[in-house]
């Protein structure tokens, strides 16, 4: 094996990302992400099992059961033959693929509180990695590659921010699979800054995705110069559960309790069999979900849908309920991604929405740019919900709800639009000083949405009506003159080119 290179973040982003994308084969991105993305985190705490084995050694000399007695007390313990080392040794096997498998089986059972399951795929698997042959060099040239990349000495921040890029790559290329796994971190950043989260907070995705909205959650709070804050997360699909396990070990947040599970038909952020409660509630759930679970949310044994059971074929509401209904009453606040029809929409949806703002819980809608997301073209809205204001908390008497029209703060891109700084901190901004902006926000009081019957559609409070430039019809008629004898030259011409074609 060769000596291994040291990489500061942005060289390290693109070491990893060759690495991968030399080795993809022909498997969809969404798909190849599964078997990357576990071996990085392996080579990962390879190189740091490596690591502090080695200090060991320095101070106990060759006393190797002492040294391993030491190395079980550390955040994790890789058993013999577990490292990334071993299957580099084995890498011209012919069953490397078997070889791997055991490796990460012996991690998992050295390792079942924080560790069981996390290495979910199977990188012997012929229906996905095709036959040996093809199998086989695939998994050489990844692991080959991730030879060169010492990882011993990069901090937690480092490595888990080379993580997020990773997904954000595998989405970039996954097209509408994407959004199974994460959001676009630019967006993502501007939830979980309007979630506004604070020191000592519980801090909950339902629709957690490979994490990342959870961590930037959890920075807002660093930010403010605290790690005190707890984070809870569910997710339906197991790969992407896996990996976001993965994400928050990497992020060194190991405590962060995750569930695997449909958050809407088995919620299991449960304690005391109740639903838990969290001060702060993001989410970017499926966009209108289909077969949700409506034909059993009438007899839900924690009665989420007391406001009504939204459509069969749309589950954004009942997204939108679950999370309202888990923020702690008079105190929590929400922020989640929505389908404009969430805004507009009438029938069952039109119902819970009424009574939302009868609850005087909606406190903002902002609209963002279509094309952001590979998952849609559509242009999507960010609901922010805060429980404070219902009767007995603390802004009981805010009454009015802020609109913001940002449909147009984007930057445009070649596969997509994206959200810059500069929209993210207008938005901001915007939102935290509440305040009125000609053509870009407004505050609306109830009785004004009362009258439009409830409807939240953003262009009927915020005008963007351009004038057009008035027509100088006197201006376009002189130049009009000076064009006919031009025009008439033109048309002698022309006769003139028809008769000697011998056209009359």
């Amino acid at each position: 094996m060769t000596n291994p290179t040291k990489f500061n973040q942005e060289d390290l982003n693109k070491t990893l990302w060759a690495a991968a994308d030399s080795s993809r084969s022909q498997l969809a991105a969404e798909v190849y992400k599964d078997y990357v993305l576990p071996m990085l985190f392996l080579k990962y705490i390879s190189d740091l099992n490596k690591k502090r084995r080695a200090e060991y050694k320095e101070r106990f000399g060759a006393d190797e059961k002492r040294i391993d007695e030491k190395m079980k007390l550390d955040r994790f313990y890789l058993p013999p033959k577990s490292s990334f080392d071993y299957i580099y040794g084995k890498i011209e096997e012919d069953n490397i693929g078997e070889e791997i498998n055991k490796v990460l089986d012996r991690i998992e059972e050295a390792n079942k509180e924080k560790l069981d399951g996390v290495f979910s795929v199977d990188f012997n698997s012929e229906s996905v990695l095709g036959k040996i042959d093809q199998r086989n060099k695939m998994l050489r040239h990844l692991i080959q590659d991730f030879a060169k990349i010492d990882l011993a000495d990069v901090g937690d921040d480092i490595i888990g921010n080379s993580y997020m890029y990773m997904i954000e790559r595998f989405g970039a290329d996954a097209g509408k699979k994407a959004g199974e796994f994460f959001t676009m971190r630019s967006v993502a950043k501007l939830v979980a800054m309007l979630a506004e989260p604070q020191k000592g907070d519980r801090i909950a995705d339902p629709a957690c995705g490979s994490g990342g909205l959870l961590l930037l959650a959890g920075e807002e709070v660093e930010k403010k110069g605290s790690k005190n804050y707890a984070l809870y997360g569910q997710e339906s699909t197991g790969s992407t559960y896996q990996l976001a396990r993965i994400n928050m070990f990497l992020h060194g947040k190991d405590s962060a309790r995750l569930e695997w599970g449909d958050t809407l038909n088995n919620p299991l952020l449960v304690e005391n069999d109740q639903l838990m409660h969290f001060d702060v509630v993001v989410a970017n759930p499926p966009f209108s979900l289909k077969k949700w679970g409506a034909e059993h949310a009438g007899e839900d044994k924690y009665n989420r849908f007391w406001r009504g059971v939204p459509p069969k074929d749309k589950g954004d509401y009942a997204f939108v309920t679950h999370m309202v209904e888990t923020a702690k009453p008079k105190t929590g606040r929400v922020a989640v991604i929505v389908p404009h029809g969430v805004l507009f929409r009438g029938g069952a949806e039109g119902s819970i929405r009424e009574q939302f703002l009868k609850e005087n819980i909606i406190d903002t809608v902002i609209g963002l740019p279509a094309g952001l997301f590979q998952t849609t073209g559509i242009p999507v809205a960010i609901l922010v919900i805060d429980r404070s204001r219902e009767k007995g908390g603390a802004n009981e008497n805010k009454k009015d709800v802020l609109f913001i029209e940002a449909s147009k703060e984007f930057k445009p891109a070649k596969a997509k639009n994206i959200l810059t700084e500069e929209n993210i901190t207008k938005i901001f901004d915007t939102y935290k000083q509440r305040k009125n902006v000609k053509k870009f926000s407004r505050k609306v009081n109830f009785k004004e949405i009362e009258e439009n019957d409830f409807n939240l559609n953003i262009t009927r409070y915020v005008d963007t009506f351009e004038e057009e430039e008035p027509i100088d019809i006197k201006a376009n008629l002189k130049e009009l003159e000076k064009l006919e004898p031009e025009l008439k030259k033109l048309e002698k011409q022309m006769v003139e080119y028809l008769k000697e074609l011998g056209i009359n």
